[in-house]
């Protein structure tokens, strides 16, 4: 039996005429008709019987009601608890993510609001966490993915800018191509001092100047923001100082490579409540996260 044609039905009883039911349902009375024609005709029996007047019940009709009216009922009443359940999740939900990363900051202040009651811990940082040991629900992972166990699911992709202050690029000079930042200092985030600096600018490699390097964006913005280095930055770090003439974009014509940003978990077959809901709303909220990223929108 079509349980959602049944559902009609004993809304059409309760109510006392289709037109009823269909108000109460909030779907088109041609629909309701149709489906309770449906009904009848799976069942191989008349339910109503329709006139002028209005609807009454076949004896078929009054039994089905008998039987199926208190499950529907049920079935709503299950309905309503479940969602009532999910409007006030309770629990924790652990996270991992990169440093700096401040759109990501943003949503879960907009989840949080949204769950009161879901206590989220975040463990931010460079290093690639292994979710199970270290007891991680939900990663979010800027660069390729090397564990094929997990589940990802990708977010977008955004590019680094090049930038410097203006009276830096006032002393030396726009540079006209990559080989003239030769004639930069520059700052490099990088994890060790040790690691070669490279930058790939529009597939044209060169070796900055580094007089710097750091693991941490906001740093790097500072010192470019104090007219001492150029440096590359998130687009969502960078643009409020291009807008404003703080920061200045260098060789907007050579792009930076582009970094996949994926949501990683642990492919159970069925995800907690808590973390169905996280991965729900982080895709809701992805129209804003693509906007913070969004080169071009700051040139």
């Amino acid at each position: 039996m079509d349980l959602n044609a049944a559902r009609m039905f004993v809304a059409v009883v309760q109510t006392g005429s289709l037109s009823a039911a269909a108000a109460r349902l909030g779907i088109p009375l041609p629909t309701l008709s149709r489906r309770i024609r449906e009904l009848e005709r799976q069942l191989k029996v008349q339910l109503l019987e329709r006139s002028t007047r209005g609807t009454r019940l076949t004896d078929a009709g009054t039994r089905l009601y008998e039987h199926a009216g208190g499950g529907v009922e049920a079935l709503l009443e299950a309905e309503q608890a479940v969602a009532s359940d999910q409007a006030r999740l309770k629990g924790r939900l652990r996270l991992s993510l990169p440093q700096t990363f401040l759109p990501w900051w943003e949503l879960l202040a907009a989840f949080q609001r949204r769950y009161p009651d879901i206590q989220v811990h975040v463990t931010s940082t460079e290093r690639r966490m292994d979710l199970v040991e270290d007891g991680i629900d939900v990663a979010l992972r800027v660069g390729a993915i090397v564990h094929e166990a997990m589940v990802a699911r990708h977010v977008l992709s955004f590019r680094n800018v090049l930038v410097a202050g203006p009276a830096l690029v006032q002393r030396l000079g726009l540079p006209a191509d990559p080989e003239a930042l030769q004639h930069y200092p520059c700052a490099v985030w990088s994890t060790r001092i040790d690691a070669p600096a490279r930058w790939d600018l529009g597939g044209q490699v060169v070796t900055p100047r580094a007089v710097l390097t750091a693991n941490d964006y906001h740093f790097l913005c500072s010192r470019a923001l104090d007219g001492d280095v150029a440096t590359e930055l998130p687009p969502f770090l960078a643009a409020g100082p291009i807008r404003d003439g703080r920061l200045m974009r260098l060789l907007p014509r050579h792009k930076l490579p582009e970094w996949p940003l994926h949501l990683v978990y642990s492919p159970h077959r069925h995800p907690s409540t808590i973390v169905r809901a996280y991965l729900d709303f982080c895709r809701g909220w992805l129209p804003n996260i693509a906007r913070a990223c969004e080169i071009d929108a700051i040139a």
